[in-house]
């Protein structure tokens, strides 16, 4: 999606919600809705009227808008098949509806600082799904659905209560982004070394002891250049020791070749 964005005209639907037309660079217009206040609590269905909609804002943004937090996503939003980006980041959101299995156009999906547990299975048909927002939620374990997602290039589930990463990570080959820190992940499989196109790799604050033997692969990982690509602080790491991890991926390689 084309970040780059210019408001060509805007208009107020209501008291809490806003509709906006916004053309993008290339001079493609968009149909972008944003709620809030008192209307985010419970989202007029007038809006999941418009078929032409791609974006749809519902998380509050300022402090004043924290007491209208949504508890629920309607049903009803399997009606905006066009959406390509929708935000539901910091509400109270327990769950998310199986009928979000219905937006196969969209690429960008937010639902950190919420109290998630669990996504449903048809989150698999968000085929076109790009990057998705898991922070800050009470997921204790990997949800697998995130595997068949097989276009996604980036992934935030930082902030959680995970404890393990299963072997069908191997499947988001074109994942480039993986925000993982401030986990409980004990164990990385070692399919998780078939994430060769990963640029940045945050792990920091976990409890591993260990990396794959095959770690030192990532070679789009060279933190001896640029860290912030990849952060291991916060671990008790044994196998190699931080200090070998410092290095990159061609100390960690060697490492382990004089192991085996």
């Amino acid at each position: 999606m084309n970040k780059a964005l210019t408001a060509s005209s805007f208009s107020n639907v209501g008291q809490g919600w806003k509709r906006l037309s916004e053309k993008t660079v290339s001079g493609k217009v968009q149909q972008k809705v944003k709620i809030e206040g008192k209307e985010l609590s419970c989202p007029p269905l007038e809006v999941f009227t418009i078929k032409d909609l791609q974006i749809l804002k519902m998380t509050p943004e300022r402090e004043n808008n924290l007491s209208f937090q949504m508890s629920f996503v309607p049903k009803e939003i399997r009606l905006l098949t066009n959406l390509t980006a929708l935000y539901l980041d910091t509400n109270d959101l327990g769950e998310i509806p199986p009928e979000i299995g219905a937006l196969k156009n969209l690429r960008r999906l937010t639902l950190s600082n919420n109290y998630l547990r669990s996504l449903p299975a048809e989150l698999a048909k968000l085929q076109n799904l790009q990057s998705l927002h898991l922070a800050n939620n009470g997921f204790e374990t990997f949800p697998v659905v995130i595997c068949q997602l097989l276009n996604l290039t980036f992934l935030d589930i930082s902030d959680n209560r995970i404890e393990t990463i299963p072997p069908s990570i191997k499947q988001l080959r074109k994942l480039q982004t993986f925000l993982l820190m401030l986990n409980c992940v004990k164990f990385l499989p070692e399919e998780f070394c078939c994430l060769t196109k990963l640029s940045c790799l945050w792990l920091g604050s976990n409890e591993l002891q260990e990396l794959p033997v095959e770690f030192g692969n990532l070679i789009m990982l060279d933190w001896s250049h640029n860290y912030c690509s990849c952060n291991l602080e916060g671990n008790p790491l044994r196998r190699p020791p931080i200090e070998v991890c410092s290095g990159g991926p061609k100390e960690i390689k060697e490492y382990f070749a004089t192991c085996y």
